[in-house]
């Protein structure tokens, strides 16, 4: 791929996995209200937000969604121009290698070239233009040939919650329009480091935070799917042949739950990396638009201080807050007045059922409550 060219737009299709419960966000969110469609942090909820930045590069019936029967009425409330046959509802959550896969194999069959992105429902992108532009870049990458693109954040913090991506040489970079755009080979994917790890890693300036935003053709995807997890490709292919006929839902629900319950890196990523950088045909693009997980109520409370006023000391999202001598505190209590006295770094959540009291570095482990709450026969919490 020269960098001296600007080339057409590969046709793209995006795969917008939303069958996550995100336990840490309880007790807003729930088995039927999980954090992708919660609104967290603006005026659209989490899943509405992650299309909207795809609107101007895809048309609806470009978009599939994977998710759950749970969540799915929900879902399609919030995304009405998304087809219904788009909205894939798992009999079972199997990770995401098989969402994945199961639409490679679906579009194979007819446009094998489209270039197909994957991406979680529940991340918040500060700079959405560039967002585009990156993900513009990506995808005529994944178009040049059998290669697998992911974006890579550039780590503002040694964090311990994050898979990492070890970069190598640097490839020929992608020019969109006036702007080239550098491609770093992958050299391999890291799980998450403890923190003398993660502290290295950033220091070396040769490791970025793997966002879970992948690119891939079709045609790629589905071949590297029979390469490495043949007895997955064969179920998934069976399922695919059925798709538009009536007995499509019967064989979702009966084949489905066959497949092993896996990651996509885990189960291609990984597996090419080994291969050595030369032969793997993996490529990171930098992921420099503001992203954000929001994977606890403390990276919110950050994420909302921040944005609203980074002179903030508490965020209170309340009908009226008072505040005297308190800083470091997110208070969620819609319809109140909340007044914090003399508290630092707290959490307080508070819905009709349900009261959460924590500290912000506690909310990491908000996700027990919910084991715990399953443990005890408390099923309607959660």
């Amino acid at each position: 791929m020269s960098a001296g060219h600007s080339h057409p737009q590969p046709p793209l299709a995006a795969i917008i996995l939303a069958g996550g419960s995100g336990t840490r966000f309880w007790p807003r969110s729930r088995k039927a209200r999980a954090k992708q469609v919660l609104k967290l942090d603006g005026e659209g909820t989490m899943i509405q937000g992650t299309v909207d930045r795809l609107r101007e590069m895809l048309s609806p019936e470009n978009i599939w969604v994977i998710t759950n029967p749970l969540l799915s009425p929900t879902i399609v409330e919030q995304l009405p121009d998304i087809l219904p046959d788009r909205v894939l509802l798992e009999p079972e959550a199997r990770n995401t290698a098989p969402a994945c896969a199961l639409v490679a194999f679906l579009l194979e069959k007819k446009a094998p070239e489209t270039v197909l992105g994957v991406f979680p429902s529940d991340h918040t992108i500060g700079d959405p233009v560039r967002f585009r532009l990156v993900l513009r870049a990506a995808a005529h990458l994944a178009a040049s040939g059998p290669k697998m693109v992911v974006l890579g954040v550039p780590p503002t913090r040694p964090e311990t919650g994050y898979g990492y991506i070890e970069l190598g040489a640097a490839s020929v970079p992608v020019r969109v329009g006036e702007e080239c755009i550098s491609v770093r080979r992958v050299r391999r994917f890291t799980e998450k480091p403890d923190s003398l790890r993660a502290r290295a890693f950033v220091r070396s300036g040769n490791y970025v935070w793997n966002s879970g935003i992948f690119l891939w053709s079709a045609g790629t995807l589905a071949s590297a799917v029979r390469e490495h997890k043949p007895e997955m490709a064969e179920v998934l292919e069976r399922i695919a042949g059925a798709f538009g006929t009536p007995e499509f839902e019967a064989r979702f629900k009966e084949l489905y739950p066959i497949c092993e319950s896996i990651s996509i890196d885990y189960a291609i990523l990984e597996p090419r990396s080994a291969k050595g950088e030369a032969l793997s045909q993996l490529y990171c693009l930098p992921a420099d638009f503001a992203w954000n997980d929001l994977g606890s109520w403390a990276a919110l409370y950050e994420h909302m201080a921040d944005v609203n006023d980074p002179q903030s000391v508490n965020v209170i999202e309340a009908s009226h807050g008072v505040e005297i001598t308190s800083s470091g505190c997110y208070v969620y209590s819609p319809g109140k007045a909340v007044a914090l006295v003399g508290v630092q770094d707290l959490v307080v959540v508070e819905t009709e059922d349900a009261l959460l009291i924590t500290t912000r570095d506690g909310s990491q482990n908000v996700g027990k409550v919910v084991a715990e709450l399953r443990k005890t026969g408390r099923e309607d919490l959660t």
